[in-house]
């Protein structure tokens, strides 16, 4: 993987002409660590107390690591770290040195380039660190006649980037799919009414670390019910009972690649006849929504297609009145399906990347762009309607349902790459 660190590095600093890029590692955390995915994404250094500058213009140090030294007393307490030297030999970096030396040797990084290319992230102090050392190059540009005069986000670089993955990445997102089909169809099978929600993730999550996985890619939803209604329920402690769907959400976290799978089912092995009728609606949206998803198609055509099918459904069996199209634009089926049918997926769960490029350039789909097909319906309790639209039918009311898949778009049209999960009504009934 080194060499495609280097090449993702080398891509980056031919972008940034005569700048510098700087990069901070994730902060520390009590729970388990998990790197900034950008710099990852450029590294594959996994410490935090790390920062990676880019700097294609300096003679000779073109990627250097500011990174923890190491320390044997603390190792004790806290493991063992890289440290400098083997930041170089390890991780290629052209220079390394101890994070605490980073205010005094960044400078030399900055002083020659046209502009600063940094995230302003979530750490206020760092953030500070970046802005100061920017404004004192500003104040003493006039004595050089060079130093940064800009600061440029980093976000659009590293979004296109990572938009499309390589094979390498592709093969670590099939292991994350893999590891989330075995225990999605699991949990199909342990699931039965007198359960409680919590066991369920139980049993998911087992099988996510066992199987080599970081664990949950994202908080597990295991939601019975009316608590299917809710998007992101994860209390996940109710007792299912006999007659309920089971909506899981669940994907897992391999070698920081993630995948996300919802599926819903009976757990008593039989859809109720209103169960079976939505469950077959979102079905429909769903199968066509993924039938979009073909390089040159546009990243809305999902979304607008899983949309129209829902919103004819609903008006078919009575829930929504009116003329499709209209009820469309003015967005009467909200109540109902209220989030969006896909997002991107990667090293984030709503991976990086544009959606839309203004108002009249909506994203093409290109191949080896992996992207979530979600498209759910939800009869919450106490739904507020627009005036001119029906109450809901009390037999409709606590349903809720959501079929997810992972779809990568190939050369020809795509790949399901979480098909191993039985959605047919006829597969997962029993």
């Amino acid at each position: 993987m080194q060499a495609e660190y280097r090449e993702r590095r080398q891509q980056v600093m031919s972008k940034i002409g005569n700048s510098t890029a700087i990069f901070r590692s994730a902060p520390t955390a009590e729970q388990a660590y998990r790197q900034d995915s950008d710099f990852f994404y450029l590294t594959g250094f996994n410490e935090p107390q790390a920062v990676a500058v880019l700097a294609p213009h300096h003679p000779e140090h073109k990627f250097v690591l500011f990174v923890q030294p190491k320390d044997r007393e603390k190792e004790v307490w806290t493991g063992y770290v890289c440290g400098v030297d083997a930041a170089k030999e390890i991780y290629g970096a052209d220079a390394a040195y101890p994070i605490a030396e980073l205010d005094e040797k960044l400078p030399q990084y900055l002083e020659k380039a046209d502009r600063i290319y940094y995230h302003l992230g979530r750490d206020r102090n760092f953030n500070n660190t970046i802005l100061n050392h920017y404004q004192s190059l500003l104040q003493t540009y006039p004595k050089r006649g060079t130093g940064p005069t800009a600061i440029e986000d980093t976000g659009l670089i590293l979004g296109s980037m990572r938009l499309i993955k390589s094979p390498s990445e592709l093969e670590l997102m099939r292991q994350a799919a893999a590891i989330a089909i075995e225990a999605h169809n699991h949990a199909r099978e342990f699931a039965a009414p007198g359960r409680y929600e919590y066991e369920i993730q139980a049993e998911i999550e087992h099988i996510f670390r066992r199987r080599g996985g970081n664990g949950p890619a994202y908080s597990s939803i295991v939601a019975s019910g009316a608590n299917a209604c809710v998007l992101h329920y994860i209390e996940n402690n109710r007792q299912i009972q006999d007659g309920d769907l089971l909506l899981i959400d669940a994907g897992c976290d391999y070698s920081h690649y993630n995948s996300d799978i919802t599926r819903t089912f009976p757990v008593n092995g039989k859809f109720t006849a209103e169960q079976k009728i939505l469950y077959e609606i979102v079905l429909a949206a769903q199968k066509q929504a993924i039938a979009q998803v073909q390089p040159g198609n546009t990243f809305k055509s999902v979304h607008d297609t899983a949309v129209r099918v829902i919103t004819t459904g609903l008006v078919e069996l009575g829930i929504l009145t009116g003329e499709v199209g209209k009820l469309i634009e003015e967005e009467k089926y909200k109540p109902y399906y209220m989030h969006r049918t896909s997002h991107w997926l990667g090293l984030d769960v709503h991976d990086v990347g544009v959606y839309q490029h203004g108002d009249d350039k909506p994203q093409i789909l290109q191949p080896g762009q992996i992207l979530t097909v979600e498209p759910g319906l939800y009869i919450v309790p106490d739904t507020k309607l627009a005036e001119d639209q029906p109450e809901t039918d009390s037999r409709w009311v606590g349903i809720g349902i959501r079929i997810e898949d992972d779809v990568l778009v190939t050369a020809t049209g795509h790949e399901v790459l979480t098909a191993g999960v039985p959605k047919e009504i006829q597969e997962i009934e029993r």
